[in-house]
């Protein structure tokens, strides 16, 4: 309730009540309002940059703002996941698959090399999870280069896989004849006595005895370079060139079962015994070469003979007799 004012009237000498204007009390109601009004809308503005009240729009903004940050979150465990199968890849690799195959490891600092140069990420900054952003691209781009390097790298194994395989069948690694055709193992590879001159003289060779006609079998993958009688006391022989290196030959045979060009397996028929040019009976003469170098031929017959079979070859073939040619 409104105060009612006085004033005193020297006129009349009494107090007389005082008659507010209307148009004063209507610019008081206006002047409220207006205040009201001013204040109300500077508490809104003060409300809506504080944290007390969120809009629709900045409430979903929040809960899009927490999904991308829980999905972050999963995404770093994924690969927390992968770089644990990288580390376990990456150490067989070194450790196992190149060692295998004689190719040097993959250094440490090549495989977690970051990128130097410019900022990579510089698009990625000035937001509010930029940090984040930046750190889980930068993890991401690190596992790529891994990953590619790792490829690179498991590319060349399955190479030199390639090439190991090739080089495992074309090896001489299997007897000539087989054991059921053989009378005897003859003569070994070393210091033996000429059958013609009685000399001792070096034979580079080995000498299986067998009956004329035998089978003779090639002993690794390879091309025949020759079937001639045209070199001097082998009589009719063959050569094979296995490639990397190695070379065999066989002499001294009564025909040939392959031509000078023909490619043939481990085991393919090529020839038969016989006793053709400096031979004193029927048998095989087998060399093998490995470049350009005769060595033993008995350190190759692990594809075809059992311990037993090997440490009787052995024995025959380290005794100095003589040789058949």
């Amino acid at each position: 309730m409104s105060k009612v004012k006085y004033y005193y009237d020297p006129d009349t000498l009494s107090y007389r009540k005082i008659e507010p204007e209307k148009s004063r009390r209507y610019r008081n109601i206006v002047f409220f309002f207006l205040g009201a009004f001013l204040l109300g809308f500077l508490m809104l503005i003060l409300l809506l940059n504080t944290n007390l009240i969120n809009t629709p729009r900045e409430l979903s903004l929040a809960r899009e703002g927490k999904n991308y940050e829980l999905q972050f979150e999963l995404l770093n465990k994924k690969m927390e996941q992968i770089e644990d199968v990288l580390v376990n890849i990456e150490d067989r690799d070194n450790n196992i698959y190149r060692l295998y195959f004689e190719a040097n490891p993959i250094p440490e600092e090549q495989r977690r090399a970051g990128f130097g140069g410019i900022n990579r990420y510089k698009s990625l900054e000035g937001f509010n999870n930029s940090d984040m952003v930046i750190a889980t691209t930068q993890r991401l781009d690190i596992i790529k280069k891994q990953m590619a390097i790792q490829s690179k790298s498991l590319d060349e194994i399955t190479k030199l896989a390639e090439e190991k395989e090739k080089l495992l069948v074309a090896i001489p690694a299997i007897q000539p004849i087989n054991n059921e055709d053989l009378k005897r193992m003859a003569s070994g590879y070393g210091w033996r006595s000429d059958p013609f001159t009685k000399a001792r003289k070096m034979h580079y060779g080995m000498d299986f005895t067998a009956p004329r006609g035998t089978p003779i079998y090639a002993t690794g993958d390879g091309k025949i370079i020759r079937a001639d009688n045209n070199s001097s006391g082998y009589g009719k022989h063959i050569r094979i060139d296995h490639g990397y290196g190695y070379l065999s030959l066989y002499a001294h045979l009564s025909q040939y079962n392959v031509k000078k060009g023909k490619k043939v397996k481990r085991g393919d028929l090529i020839g038969f015994v016989g006793s053709t040019g400096r031979s004193e009976a029927p048998h095989l003469h087998y060399e093998v070469w490995k470049d350009k170098d005769r060595i033993n031929p008995l350190n190759f017959y692990y594809g075809s003979l059992s311990p037993k079979e090997f440490e009787n070859m052995l024995k025959y073939a380290n005794q100095e007799n003589q040789s058949l040619d």
